[in-house]
């Protein structure tokens, strides 16, 4: 039995995972930092010491006379605004079937530093349109959210993320080679676990 042969396997697969982990590192190095920061930002938005969280104005208002034809559902509505306005709504909110008071169409969309909303109340013959500017760091904090990047930063931010997930699993993969269970019990990694365990676990209770 060649009994370098294991050794070998595992210094290979530790080479494939290490320039596995550098490039998946390097694809989300400014995502981290974007994303980083804005959550820290945002993490602070309440209470007294309140970080700015970037402002936004209102740019315009407008009272759009609704057919017929797009008065039938939210979805022919945001159909009609697309050809009527050259709108295109990226997110669509109703009210649930047993909502008290009366229903609300409201449509919304545009990119992180220019966005839109329309407001319908079912059956009115008008809706209000109104449009808003948001700052550099107002529309970062949109973005970290997924609102107003469209489509392709939706792609972008789950590759991310993905990214994020493998590098992790590749980060602990690398750590804890070589290392015994005793060892993983007893360092900052088990550390970190018990902290963020007792941290997230009453909050999810």
């Amino acid at each position: 039995m060649n009994t370098t042969a294991r050794p070998r396997a595992s210094a290979t697969a530790y080479r494939w995972v290490r320039q596995f982990h550098l490039w998946i590192g390097a694809w989300g190095a400014i995502a981290a930092i974007l994303y980083g920061f804005s959550g820290l930002v945002m993490n602070h938005r309440f209470g007294d010491g309140a970080w700015p969280q970037g402002d936004s104005h209102e740019t315009g208002r407008a009272s759009l006379s609704v057919p017929n034809e797009a008065r039938a559902s939210a979805e022919a509505l945001s159909i009609w605004l697309r050809a009527s306005e050259g709108l295109d709504a990226q997110v669509i909110r109703k009210p649930p079937p047993d909502a008290k008071g009366p229903p609300k169409w409201t449509l919304s969309g545009g990119t992180a530093r220019e966005s839109w909303s329309l407001e319908y109340k079912p059956g009115e013959d008008n809706a209000e349109l109104k449009r808003s500017r948001h700052t550099l760091l107002a529309a970062i904090n949109r973005l970290h959210k997924a609102v107003g990047g469209g489509g392709a930063w939706i792609v972008l931010a789950d590759s991310f993320a993905v990214g994020m997930i493998l590098l992790g699993l590749s980060g602990v993969w690398m750590w804890g080679r070589g290392r015994t269970w005793k060892q993983m019990l007893l360092s900052v990694f088990a550390a970190s676990v018990v902290v963020l365990a007792g941290v997230l676990v009453p909050n999810l209770l």
